[in-house]
């Protein structure tokens, strides 16, 4: 993996990844570090696979945080930001990646308390430690951002709605970041391969990764991805705070 960030660009920085113990968000996460920047790893249940991922950070010679929480529960999330303050006393980056809604034997409105309600709680609670030049990026799909006005297939259709429910809510808070001097992106991108959404949906739909990779032309793979996650934590905040990264053509704008 080759650095995306300047080596040093982050130095004193603390960044918090949210679901970060895989996929996008630890190579999120893994981007930091390389740049200079102390990292918390945020995981659910993945307790070793988050440990792995530390070990190897503070081997570049960065603190790691690893912190358990369920991010639907908002006293978890408190116990998380205990943690953090306790450790650093601050956050200059925050990326709302952590999402869901597939998995099986969840509750109906498990979709939408993860990609809403824990979203703007995680951000709301972080509040006191985002001060001014900080910045918070929040990471979704094509399906989601553009789903009022392009249909998705029907099995991606309920995370997508909520998804786009999550941003909508989160854009209501922009005013006042901006006010105290905190940025905020949205990111969005199209199917990422090698995720395990990509995975579950092409199980449900077979050909649905090879059918929108060639009307894409191009799907990022995770690192790929990241790297543009990452990218935003540190570029000047788009005029409408959303960053599209790869093909939209197929794409209503609203």
């Amino acid at each position: 993996m080759t650095d995306v960030l300047p080596a040093g660009s982050l130095d004193g920085k603390v960044a918090l990844v949210t679901g970060s113990s895989r996929g996008i968000g630890a190579d999120t996460v893994r981007y930091f570090a390389q740049a200079g920047a102390d990292v918390v790893i945020n995981y659910r249940n993945k307790a070793p696979r988050a440990e792995k991922l530390a070990t190897e950070l503070r081997g570049l010679g960065r603190k790691a945080l690893v912190v358990a929480a369920d991010l639907t529960d908002p006293a978890s999330v408190g116990e998380m930001f205990a943690k953090v303050t306790e450790e650093f006393g601050r956050l200059d980056i925050l990326v709302l990646n952590a999402s869901g809604g597939m998995e099986s034997g969840m509750a109906e409105d498990y979709a939408l308390k993860l990609n809403r309600d824990a979203q703007v709680d995680v951000l709301e609670q972080a509040r006191p430690l985002l001060g001014e030049g900080s910045r918070v990026v929040f990471v979704t799909s094509h399906q989601a951002h553009f789903i009022r006005t392009t249909p998705t297939m029907p099995e991606y259709e309920p995370v997508a709605k909520s998804k786009r429910a999550g941003e909508d809510a989160l854009r209501e808070l922009i005013p006042g970041l901006a006010e105290a001097g905190v940025g905020f992106t949205v990111v969005s991108g199209d199917m990422i391969e090698g995720t395990i959404t990509a995975t579950l949906l092409e199980r449900m739909n077979p050909g649905a990764i090879s059918e929108r990779r060639e009307s894409a032309g191009k799907l990022y793979n995770v690192s790929e991805f990241a790297a543009e996650v990452a990218q935003a934590a540190v570029d000047p905040v788009p005029e409408d705070n959303t960053r599209l990264v790869g093909d939209t053509s197929g794409f209503v704008a609203e």
